[in-house]
């Protein structure tokens, strides 16, 4: 048992849900779940009881809470004086993003660092993609995660997505192959669900730099992955990116687009981080990513 199995338990009981609980530490529901049963097994006790709709702690679970928050609390308190041995303040961290990749890749960022720093108190603040880059101008945030960066742009790589084709999977392309794809050609003219995901880039500026108009979109979401239920509802076919596909495809095939087509995301610094100014907790986030391949 190591301390992310003993924090997964304390956001369980935090959130009554197990999927929720793994999102927020970057796990996936499966290794979650794997995890609280080889604790449990480890312990000879069950520490949750759970139904359809909530997973409660038992009376074991409450007391073996009560002492592991304890466990957790003292251990900030060490990181904390690690961090201060370091010349690393209590600070404060701002960051922003636009929703499509909030939890996706940002927010596990964001928990591991806080894990590793507890006194620097991180702000994550939600918007499109415009306030986001208004933001960084603005110095209302630290860091922000823009789209598609430009190749001279000063930005730390956090996270790359391939485009999907989502159809119903009763519609006549959801025969194809993965390899075969689906061309923009081909669902510019079919009814379309449009999410945009709080982002300039989506299925229909896609289309546009394509040369494509889409001709009959019935429906515009700002969430990525509303739009997959929807198409499995019969509203239309879309376009979103691989990582807002939802763990269950029941009711739609999602299939690459043909030629393929990608969004790159990263963290670009503010004004006053450009320009040399001291950010010290934004500098070490960044300092401290995960070295993309």
């Amino acid at each position: 048992m190591n301390l992310t199995h003993w924090r997964l338990l304390l956001k369980v009981a935090e959130t009554r849900n197990i999927s929720r609980a793994a999102s927020v530490l970057g796990m996936t529901q499966s290794g979650a779940s794997q995890a609280i049963a080889q604790m449990e097994q480890a312990l000879g006790a069950k520490m949750f009881v759970r139904d359809r709709r909530d997973v409660a702690p038992t009376g074991f679970g409450e007391r073996v809470l009560q002492r592991a928050q304890a466990m957790l609390a003292e251990f900030d308190a060490i990181r904390v004086m690690a961090d201060a041995e370091r010349g690393i303040p209590a600070s404060r961290l701002r960051i922003a993003s636009f929703p499509s990749v909030m939890a996706t890749v940002l927010l596990p960022l964001v928990t591991a660092f806080r894990r590793r720093h507890p006194a620097i108190e991180v702000i994550i603040l939600e918007g499109t993609d415009h306030e986001v880059e208004q933001w960084l101008e603005d110095d209302t945030v630290d860091l922000g995660v823009v789209i598609n960066p430009a190749p001279d742009r000063q930005v730390a790589v956090i996270g790359l997505d391939a485009w999907l084709a989502v159809v119903p999977s009763t519609h006549r392309l959801a025969r194809r192959s993965c390899e075969a794809g689906i061309t923009l050609h081909e669902l510019a003219d079919q009814p379309f669900v449009l999410a945009t995901g709080g982002c300039h880039v989506h299925g229909a500026s896609l289309a546009a730099q394509a040369g494509l108009v889409l001709s009959d979109v019935r429906v515009t979401v700002g969430d990525l992955g509303s739009a997959a239920v929807l198409v499995r509802e019969g509203m239309g076919v879309s376009i979103i990116p691989e990582s807002a596909l939802p763990a269950s495809t029941r009711g739609v095939r999602a299939l690459p687009l043909q030629p393929p087509a990608w969004r790159e995301f990263g963290l670009a610094p503010s004004r006053a981080m450009r320009t040399g100014e001291t950010a010290r907790a934004a500098r070490l986030f960044l300092s401290e990513l995960p070295v993309s391949s």
